[in-house]
């Protein structure tokens, strides 16, 4: 059954589930559907790429969180359209649309809202979620992290939501060639460790540069960090402070993640939540020998000895220690490597997420 989708989301700048939306569009769109979307937001890069690619994008215009300007821009965009499902992404997107949709008189059996975090810093966000998410059909969760905090912190009834489990185009990540260390002033011979994301604090990227920095110099460890966000100054001035400016390198964001994950010795990724971390996943369907933190998202990909290994969020030692352990035990880090990678393939194809996707579109639509 083909339908009319219109994805709703707060904005379209670079991130992951922004990049997540742009994906799926895409594939909806090769599946026979009708798409567009529509940000909060003014227009930002990722909905640049989507208008390239032929899918339409509409913006709201909004100023901030609290612009309510947009709930009316985007009931009058959905009373136009009359689209068959409105699919909302990320938490400002899912309650304007769950009150758009009621001024443009459309059905709320046709809403669906996605959340892809574990809300541990805003958690006036989950009341807010709590007594408004009758306005859509379905909340959807991309990992069983994701599900279990909003039923047991959020107590959306478990009838009311819906478990589409992450996926990724592993053949992507496969196929790229690796980087070129020189062109990021990393030598062969040394000892990579790369991170990707958003420079935020809930990445944890402040322990890591602590952990970081007790490692010896004569491991000849370099730290990359790809991504930028308003965390930057002051990770910056830690690096300085902690005297490792000069094997620290801030690259801000890049299009060949794939190639610099496929050149790296350890990826580490130390969040203090997450949902269902799109670079976790890249990392493993590039083989890369892994060093995370025992929270929900990270916890739904990673087995601790197995795929990676997992430290308790927070402690520096014990993320020392296991950096260190990656970096001098090779043969480790090949095994883990290789059964993350496993673990992808075998698990976590993107095309079965699609497919869910579409099963609950033709769900709802037929409702």
């Amino acid at each position: 059954m083909l339908a009319s989708i219109l994805y709703v989301i707060t904005d379209l700048k670079v991130g992951g589930v922004p990049l997540h939306l742009y994906h799926m569009a895409r594939a909806m769109r090769e599946r026979g559907h009708e798409v567009a979307v529509v940000s909060l937001s003014p227009e930002t890069p990722v909905g640049k790429t989507l208008e390239g690619d032929g899918v339409e994008v509409e913006n709201c215009g909004g100023r901030g969180g609290f612009d309510f300007r947009v709930v009316f821009r985007l009931g009058h965009i959905i009373k136009r359209r009359r689209p068959d499902v409105v699919h909302a992404l990320l938490f400002h997107a899912n309650v304007a649309s769950r009150w758009a949709a009621r001024l443009a008189g459309f059905p709320r059996e046709r809403v669906l809202c996605e959340i892809q975090t574990v809300e541990v810093e805003r958690r006036w966000h989950l009341v807010v979620d709590r007594f408004t998410h009758r306005g859509c059909r379905l909340t959807i969760g991309n990992s069983p992290s994701v599900i279990e905090h909003l039923a047991s912190t959020a107590h959306i009834p478990r009838d009311r939501l819906r478990l589409v489990r992450g996926g990724i185009d592993a053949d992507r990540i496969r196929s790229a060639a690796p980087a070129d260390r020189s062109t990021i002033a990393v030598a062969d011979d040394d000892k990579m460790i790369l991170w990707v994301g958003r420079l935020d604090p809930v990445k944890g990227l402040d322990n890591l540069i602590g952990a970081f920095s007790r490692l010896p110099q004569e491991l000849r460890a370099r730290l990359v960090l790809v991504g930028d966000g308003p965390q930057r100054p002051i990770l910056v001035e830690q690096v300085a402070r902690l005297g490792v400016a000069d094997r620290v390198l801030m690259l801000g964001s890049r299009k060949d993640v794939p190639s610099l994950l496929k050149a790296t010795n350890v990826f580490a990724f130390p969040s203090r939540t997450e949902g269902l971390p799109n670079a976790l996943l890249e990392a493993m369907a590039a083989g890369c020998p892994i060093v995370t933190t025992d929270v929900p998202g990270c916890r739904d990909l990673i087995d601790n000895e197995d795929t990676g290994l997992m430290v308790p969020y927070g402690d520096i030692s014990a993320l020392h220690d296991a950096l260190r352990r990656l970096l001098t035990d090779t043969k480790l880090a090949r095994a883990l490597g290789t059964n993350a990678r496993r673990a992808i393939e075998e698990h976590w194809p993107i095309e079965r997420t699609y497919q869910k996707y579409a099963r609950v579109y033709e769900e709802v639509f037929g409702a």
